[in-house]
């Protein structure tokens, strides 16, 4: 048995960060298991997961050794303890309560194993939602994105937050934050991308005749709509979803070519039109690179038209 903790350094960049901080964790009995460090415009940011045996740790001592070393480095050392059999979970919400309402289902129903611990919004419009599920809810205005992110930190480490979803959160996350949080933000998001990139991108499909879209569930990156996807799902013009076999099937996707009656209902009667404007997002995963940028067809009525 051993404990476990993720340690994030961030500052102004300098000689020697890394050798005096993983120095430091080796005196302090740390077994260092991954370590990733960046510097971006002279912002240098690191992330440490590190574990130790239970007899030798010591969390108050190791706590006020990094502190020490974090004002000798004008920068700031923040340690997070994590629990293999725990997942508490941020939702950043704004106002429209679908994801959020899914989210909560799932939780309740045990399809997702993992904790609410917070509703974090910069509107008031969920906040009966959250309560009526026993989870708090923190409304911080996002009016100063700087002070309301530092807000935000507080209140994620206040509730002890391991990681942190965007359900429908529809402000740009700065990457002061994204930082502190790395490869621990997933974002719900249309699979649009990433032909129709940024705030409307509803809107671009739409005016593109695109019939078929979907939703994926992402990690947000420094980049705003460039980033690795890890799970999407497909539904029709009336909201009716789509199933990963069907939709396989539509784009002649099938291992083996199956024959129509192997591909069920779903799948009879399809014209060459709806088999073309059909777009799936990661269908194949083994077949992502084949496919060029994140592995996306996207192909609107008009152009499905002049390819028949």
């Amino acid at each position: 048995m051993r404990q476990l903790a993720t340690i994030t350094v961030i500052g102004r960049d300098k000689t020697g960060v890394v050798a005096r901080v993983t120095s430091r964790l080796f005196e302090q009995g740390a077994n260092i298991e991954e370590l990733e460090e960046q510097v971006t415009r002279g912002q240098f940011s690191m992330t440490i997961q590190a574990s130790w045996r239970i007899a030798a740790f010591h969390l108050v001592a190791l706590q006020s050794s990094l502190s020490e070393l974090g004002r000798v480095l004008g920068m700031e050392i923040k340690l997070r303890l994590t629990h293999p059999g725990r997942q508490r979970f941020a939702i950043m919400v704004t106002k429209e309560p679908h994801c959020l309402t899914a989210l909560l289902g799932a939780c309740r129903s045990g399809q997702l194993k993992a904790e609410p611990a917070i509703v974090l919004s910069n509107r008031g419009d969920l906040a009966k939602l959250a309560l009526a599920n026993g989870i708090p809810f923190v409304r911080v205005g996002w009016q100063e994105r700087a002070r309301a992110e530092a807000q935000a930190l507080k209140a994620f480490e206040k509730h002890a937050v391991d990681f942190i979803v965007l359900a429908r959160f529809m402000k740009i996350l700065s990457p002061n934050l994204v930082w502190r949080y790395k490869n621990k933000i997933i974002n719900i998001h249309p699979s649009l991308l990433p032909s129709f990139p940024g705030p409307q991108a509803y809107r671009q499909a739409y005016e593109q005749g695109v019939k078929i879209v979907g939703v994926t569930a992402h990690f947000v990156t420094m980049h705003l709509d460039d980033r690795s996807k890890t799970r999407s799902e497909s539904f029709g013009p009336g909201g009716e979803a789509i199933p990963h076999e069907t939709a396989r099937c539509l784009l002649g996707d099938c291992e083996g070519g199956l024959t129509p009656r192997e591909r069920g209902p779903g799948c009879r009667g399809v014209s060459p039109t709806a088999r073309r404007t059909i777009q799936l997002r990661n269908a194949r995963p083994d077949r992502l690179h084949s496919r060029g940028s994140g592995g996306n067809r996207y192909v609107s009525a008009r152009q499905a038209r002049m390819r028949q």
